[in-house]
């Protein structure tokens, strides 16, 4: 139970730095870099009348209507409460507190920190299962039919975006709406490995079943061990494998250090995981 409602906490923090963004930052500089929040932001220019929350709601309902029809009952509920509580979120913002101008003059700036805001939040949506929805459904639906990569489909519909901004409200603010779906993709996936800290770490040590007791025993984690002979004088070493938090990791580096400084450690940074205690395949 405690489990859910942290997660269900961190979904709508995750869900307010989007819609803060999308209020503060992208809307009152007429910013549209991708995604449902871009393209309401090109609509709501064309109809004033209707609210950018208003908006985003009604086209996240036909992008959810397309996805049952062309891929199926395929979404996730939390996926699907994320995408309808960013349009209330933006909705609520624009009731309780208006913006009648842009925070500043310097649009550049508040591009950045904008995104960086977002891109916090859709992290923290994405480490909970789920995903804010939108355009990640046309994605999908050009996947299936198309063949086309779902990261590619994505970026093709936020340039997209971005490319009818310029029709919209001209050549310099659709350039930095172009910068800003760049700016985004970069910026989330630094955010998610910051998330992600998972490190695969590969060891080839003298006192390899000290360095296994103390991972299997003292970390609690476990290990791939395999046979290996060095290239030199064909001497057999044992190689070990695991898979660690940072925080274990400077553990371990420590007690190698302590148990034999002459080791052989590699570490590389780890982007996804899937398999037994880390994220399901399915």
């Amino acid at each position: 139970m405690f489990k859910n409602i942290l997660s269900f906490i961190v979904i709508n923090l995750g869900v307010f730095c989007v819609a803060a963004n999308v209020h503060f930052f992208l809307s009152p500089n007429s910013l549209a870099t991708g995604g449902v929040s871009g393209l309401s932001i090109v609509l709501n220019d064309v109809f004033p009348d209707m609210s950018l929350g208003l908006v985003m709601l009604i086209l996240n309902v036909i992008c959810f209507l397309l996805g049952f029809i062309f891929i199926g009952f395929k979404f996730g509920s939390k996926t699907i409460y994320t995408s309808f509580a960013v349009s209330f979120m933006v909705w609520a913002l624009e009731k309780f507190a208006p913006m009648s101008q842009p925070l500043s003059d310097d649009i550049l700036i508040q591009l950045i920190i904008g995104q960086a805001i977002a891109a916090a939040g859709i992290a923290m949506v994405f480490h909970q299962g789920a995903s804010t929805g939108g355009t990640d459904i046309i994605a999908m639906i050009l996947n299936k039919y198309l063949s086309i990569d779902m990261g590619k489909a994505v970026l093709f519909s936020d340039i997209a975006i971005a490319a009818s901004s310029i029709f919209v409200f001209g050549p310099q603010i659709g350039l930095y709406a172009f910068f800003g779906v760049i700016l985004n993709g970069i910026v989330i996936d630094y955010a998610l490995q910051q998330f992600d800290d998972n490190k695969e770490i590969v060891i080839i040590s003298r006192e390899s079943e000290m360095v296994r007791e103390f991972i299997v025993h003292e970390l609690g984690k476990g290990a791939t061990i395999h046979s290996a002979k060095g290239a030199f004088n064909y001497d057999s070493k044992e190689v070990i494998t695991t898979i660690l938090k940072r925080k274990d990791f400077i553990r371990l580096k420590r007690y190698i250090s302590e148990v034999d400084h002459t080791a052989f450690v590699t570490v590389h940074t780890m982007n996804e995981i899937i398999g037994q205690n880390f994220k399901r395949l399915a």
